[in-house]
């Protein structure tokens, strides 16, 4: 069982495995009322979101959490949404990642780079 800071880093360190790009976990306790962390990480195309997004729904399965939203992901899609309560995981293509720019929307979070091979 993990609590919402573990679960957060723990997923974030699953992308960076399967090859995510800059991710990031932004602490967002004390900020938000309604999650403790986002973790926001950059896919290269539709192909690596879907098994990004496959990854962490497998990841959520084995640990017995229920996601809040079950997405649909289509081919053009540049913003997938895993909510899972306290953490929520946010899987941009790098035009939407620059767009939204969250980081700068929530620039009052602690924040922590995820590199693969991070424990």
């Amino acid at each position: 069982m993990f609590d919402s800071k573990s679960l957060a880093f723990a997923a974030g360190a699953l992308l960076a495995e399967h090859k995510a790009e800059d991710v990031i976990i932004l602490d967002l306790r004390g900020i938000a009322g309604w999650t403790d962390f986002f973790v926001i990480a950059t896919s290269n195309s539709s192909t690596h979101m879907k098994g990004l997004a496959r990854f962490i729904e497998e990841f959520m399965a084995a640990e017995k959490i229920q996601p809040l939203n079950k997405p649909v992901l289509k081919d053009d899609e540049s913003w997938l949404l895993e909510d899972m309560g306290d953490v929520v995981v946010h899987i941009m293509s790098r035009e939407a990642r620059s767009f939204y720019e969250l980081e700068k929307l929530w620039f009052s979070a602690p924040s922590f780079k995820i590199e693969a091979g991070q424990k």
